[in-house]
């Protein structure tokens, strides 16, 4: 079966105010419109286009919890939607974040539960039992991301830099910086390191909790890294860096999250490229528009660059402290013409396809999933039912469609159980 599904974008004061109208073919509503939502996250449940097709039942976890069987296949590991699809289009920056595993999402959301923590509350860290593992893939134009731990050496140039221009221009708190730099030093061996590959994991652990603390030392060390980002010369490698730490200053000024990002990969992604954050990742979007696609989990603990429940400790006891590579992941191109964005877990996968009218492309259905028309015009036929979809129209799709076979002229995504 191929369900027509659709939902009302959230309207977080981050979001962008004409990029997902522009991908659903809507006058901008002149609000903030954030996240769109795809899926049967109890939150935010997608609704039915045409109830009468799905029984009566208006919203797609209703129809799923009346016949799960049918919706998620008879092999299911559970009566609950895995995933979540979302469209994500950043104005300004979200929240410097983690997401927890499945063990401590677990605990996490006894331990509130049992302390009588409303699942409404603003201090409510676990509204759910699930991980978080998630991926993002840039739409039309650059996506901005700061993820994972950067090296230490490449850490170590960046804060040379800022103490360098804070020593030019006589900047108050030029002492901090230069402990800081001596910090680095000592961690990359004199700074001779541009990859700092070694086992950093104690220096950044201690860094964050430094850096978040809220201390003295760390309310000197903020006005002087963004003034000194702002004096830095450019055309030395770092500008996305310095440019990032002045943009961020400027929308949260005064917030400790800036110096997590001195920390932090700074990552653009062109359209087409993905990155996978696993649990526990260290990362915050900073601006564009993105297909994204995650288990389905709405727990987030926040460390900075925001004004909604910070908990630090709980950060530093999720955070994977260790250095990141390049955390894009590259397709793989199958056989039938997608393009597969394949992380590993079993929750989710995301193919694209790119539907010209003399061609013809596949994917593969190993369960449920959510097909999102991205640009154009494409068909979409599965084994029993097809749909013609523009650009921001989606269905869900149950398992024994097994395929879909896609034509037309636009470009298409594919969330779920693909293959």
């Amino acid at each position: 079966m191929l369900l027509r599904v659709t939902n009302t974008p959230r309207d977080y004061a981050w979001g962008s105010r004409t990029a997902i109208a522009r991908l659903t073919g809507r006058t901008p509503s002149g609000r903030p419109e954030a996240e769109l939502w795809l899926g049967a996250h109890p939150l935010c449940p997608s609704r039915v286009v045409d109830p009468d097709r799905a029984g009566g039942h208006a919203t797609l976890d209703a129809w799923i919890a009346a016949d799960p069987a049918r919706a998620l296949g008879a092999d299911r590991a559970s009566d609950e939607l895995p995933f979540l699809l979302k469209v994500v289009a950043a104005e300004a920056p979200l929240s410097i974040q983690v997401h927890p595993d499945a063990v401590r999402a677990r605990q996490g959301y006894d331990d509130e539960n049992r302390r009588d923590v409303p699942l409404t509350s603003p201090a409510r860290v676990y509204r759910d039992a699930r991980h978080k593992p998630e991926l993002a893939l840039a739409l039309d134009g650059p996506f901005d991301a700061l993820v994972g731990f950067r090296p230490l050496g490449a850490t170590r140039r960046l804060v040379a830099e800022l103490a360098g221009a804070a020593q030019e221009h006589e900047l108050t708190g030029t002492d901090r910086l230069a402990r800081l730099l001596r910090t680095l030093d000592d961690a990359v061996g004199g700074g001779t390191s541009a990859g700092g590959d070694g086992d950093h994991e104690p220096v950044l652990r201690r860094l964050v909790g430094r850096l978040l603390a809220g201390d003295e030392d760390a309310g000197h060390l903020l006005p002087v890294v963004t003034e000194a980002a702002r004096k830095a010369p450019r055309g030395h490698g770092l500008d996305a860096e310095l440019d990032t730490l002045v943009d961020l200053a400027a929308e949260r000024p005064g917030d400790a999250g800036i110096l997590v990002a001195l920390l932090l990969n700074r990552v653009t992604l062109r359209p087409g490229e993905a990155v996978y954050l696993p649990p526990g990742t260290v990362h915050a979007y900073l601006r564009g528009i993105a297909v994204e696609v995650m288990a389905a989990s709405d727990n987030v603990v926040r460390a900075g660059l925001t004004d909604k429940h910070v908990d630090v400790t709980e950060l530093q006891r999720l955070a994977t402290f260790r250095v990141t590579g390049d955390p894009r992941l590259a397709p793989v191109r199958t056989a039938d013409g997608a393009e597969l964005f394949d992380p590993g877990v079993p929750d989710f996968s995301l193919a694209t396809v790119a539907a010209p009218d003399a061609g013809r492309a596949r994917v593969g259905l190993a369960g449920p999933a959510i097909a999102l028309a991205l640009e154009g015009e494409v068909r979409v036929a599965g084994q029993h039912e097809a749909a013609v979809l523009r650009a921001g129209e989606s269905v869900f799709v149950t398992p024994d469609e097994r395929t879909l076979a896609v034509t037309g002229r636009g470009r298409l995504a594919v969330a779920g159980s693909v293959t």
